[in-house]
C-alpha cells in the first residue's frame, strides 16, 4: 500500500453510518486519513460530518461545496429495498453519478466505489449498482470499483446475514434454506475495509471482485457460525425453497423483510466470484482476505452475540404480540357495558368510567394500527408505555384490590412495562 502524504489526505465516506461504511471509516482513520463522514441529517453537522442526500443531490453543482477540501471519495451507500424517493436509480445511480462528475470538476484525485457482486438479471439492486460502476469508469477520473461477495462481521450483521446468523442460532436445530448446498465465498467486513484503504492510494483502476479464499456450501457456513456462537447440536432442518420464495414475495409486497428478491436469486445462483479474483485482488492491493475459520478464531463470541442472533425472531414476535394486546384492549374498552364498569369502579373516585373506557378503547386501537404499519415505532411504544404506567398508577391507587384479583390483570402490567421498554430498544434492527 502506498504512503499517505504529509498533508494527511482527506476522505469523504458516503454512507458512513451504514454497516459497511462504518467499518471503512474506522479503518481509514486508523490508517492516518482524515475522514469526513457523509451522512443524512439536519441541523448543524459535527466537525467530521458532511450532510448529504443522494436522492436529492442529483447534479454536480449540488456536491461542489460538500467536496471542499476532499482528496478522495469512498461511496459505500446503498439500499436493499426501494421506499419513496429512495429508489435504486436515485441512490445507486443518479446521486453517485452527480457526485462523481463533481469530483471531475473540482479535481478529486481518487474515487472508490463499493459495489456488489452479482449479475444485473438478479434484480434492480445489482443492476443499478453496475450501471453506475460502468458510468464511473467511463469518466476521466481515477476510480476503482470493488464488488464484495457475502459480507459478514463478528461484531454485528445486516440484512440477509442477520437472518442467516439467526437461523444458525436457533435452539435444537439450525434451519437451512433449500438443501444448503448453494456455494458462497464470504468475506469479512474488516478485510473489505482493508482493501478500501489500500485502494485509496494504489495505482490500480477498474473492477475488482472481493471474496474469501475458498468457496463453501451454505450449510457449512451456517454450521461454523453455530459453533462460533457455542450453540450445541448439529441437526439441520431443511426449509423448502418454495416456502422461502413465498416469504420473500410477501416481504417484497409488504415492503419489509430480511431478504429481498435480489438476494434470494443471488443465493440460489451461488455468490462466487471469478476463479482468478483472489490473485488479482492481491496483485492490485497487496491484501489477502482471510478464511472464515481464521476470522472466527481471532474473535471469540460473547453472550451478547448470542443475544443478538436469538433476539432476531423474538423482536418481531414481541412487536406483533403488543399489537394484538392493544387491539384486544381497545375492543374490550369499546364493548364493555356501563354496568360492568360501574361494578369495577365501585365507590372509588373514578366515577362514571364509561366515557373514559370508550376513549381509551379508541386510543388503544389507533396505537395498535400505527405500530402495525411501523409509523414512528419509538413514539408509539413510548405512548404505550406512558399509558400503561398511568393506568397502573391510577387504578393501583384508586382500586388497590385490583392488584390481587384472581387473573392478576393489573399485576401483569409489571411485565408489560419492561416488555414495552425492550421493544423500544429493539426498534433498531438490521
Amino acid at each position: 500500500m502506498g504512503m499517505i502524504d504529509e498533508a494527511r489526505r482527506t476522505v469523504l465516506v458516503v454512507g458512513a453510518n451504514g454497516f459497511i461504511g462504518g467499518y471503512i471509516a474506522a479503518a481509514l482513520q486508523r490508517a492516518g486519513f482524515r475522514v469526513l463522514r457523509g451522512v443524512r441529517g439536519s441541523g448543524e453537522p459535527h466537525a467530521d460530518e458532511r450532510f448529504i442526500d443522494l436522492a436529492r443531490m442529483t447534479t454536480p453543482a449540488d456536491w461542489r461545496s460538500t467536496l471542499a477540501g476532499v482528496h478522495i471519495v469512498v461511496n459505500a451507500a446503498g439500499i436493499l429495498r426501494e421506499t419513496g424517493a429512495k429508489t435504486f436509480d436515485a441512490i445507486h445511480m443518479r446521486g453517485p453519478l452527480a457526485l462523481a462528475q463533481a469530483c471531475v470538476d473540482v479535481g478529486v484525485s481518487r474515487f472508490v466505489q463499493v459495489s456488489a457482486l452479482g449479475a444485473p438479471e438478479d434484480g434492480g439492486f445489482i443492476a443499478s449498482k453496475h450501471r453506475f460502476d460502468d458510468a464511473l469508469l467511463a469518466l476521466p477520473l481515477d476510480a476503482v470499483v470493488l464488488r464484495p461477495s457475502v459480507v459478514y462481521a463478528t461484531g454485528g450483521s445486516y440484512g440477509g446475514t442477520s437472518l442467516l446468523r439467526a437461523l444458525a442460532a436457533l435452539p435444537g436445530a439450525q434451519w437451512l434454506p433449500g438443501d444448503g448446498a448453494w456455494p458462497i465465498q464470504p468475506i469479512a467486513i474488516d478485510d473489505i475495509a482493508e482493501v478500501v484503504v489500500a485502494a485509496c492510494v494504489a495505482d490500480a483502476r477498474g473492477v475488482f471482485e472481493i471474496r474469501g479464499p475458498a468457496p463453501m456450501p451454505l450449510s457449512e457456513y451456517q454450521a461454523r457460525w453455530r459453533r462460533w456462537l457455542r450453540i450445541p447440536g448439529t441437526r439441520a432442518i431443511h426449509v423448502p425453497a418454495s416456502w422461502i420464495s413465498a416469504q420473500v414475495r410477501l416481504g417484497e409486497w409488504l415492503g419489509n423483510g430480511p431478504v429481498g428478491e435480489t438476494t434470494w436469486r443471488m443465493l440460489r445462483r451461488g455468490n462466487v466470484p471469478r476463479e482468478d479474483a483472489h490473485a488479482e485482488l492481491h496483485r492490485a492491493f497487496g491484501v489477502a482476505p482471510r478464511s472464515l475459520d481464521a476470522v472466527l478464531a481471532a474473535t471469540p463470541s460473547q453472550v451478547q452475540d448470542r443475544w443478538h442472533a436469538q433476539l432476531y425472531f423474538l423482536a418481531p414476535a414481541l412487536r406483533w404480540m403488543i399489537v394484538l394486546l392493544w387491539v384486544l384492549s381497545g375492543i374490550a374498552g369499546l364493548v364493555a357495558s356501563d354496568t360492568d364498569l360501574r361494578a369495577l369502579a365501585g365507590p372509588s373516585a373514578l366515577g362514571d368510567a364509561l366515557p373514559l373506557a370508550r376513549a381509551a378503547g379508541v386510543v388503544d386501537l389507533a396505537l395498535a394500527a400505527l405500530l402495525a404499519i411501523g409509523w414512528k415505532p419509538r413514539w408509539i411504544l413510548g405512548l404505550m408505555f406512558a399509558s400503561v404506567l398511568a393506568y397502573t398508577l391510577v387504578f393501583g391507587i384508586a382500586l388497590p384490590a385490583l392488584w390481587l384479583e384472581p387473573l392478576g390483570g393489573l399485576a401483569k402490567n409489571l411485565l408489560v412495562l419492561p416488555a414495552l421498554a425492550v421493544a423500544w430498544v429493539l426498534v433498531d434492527r438490521r
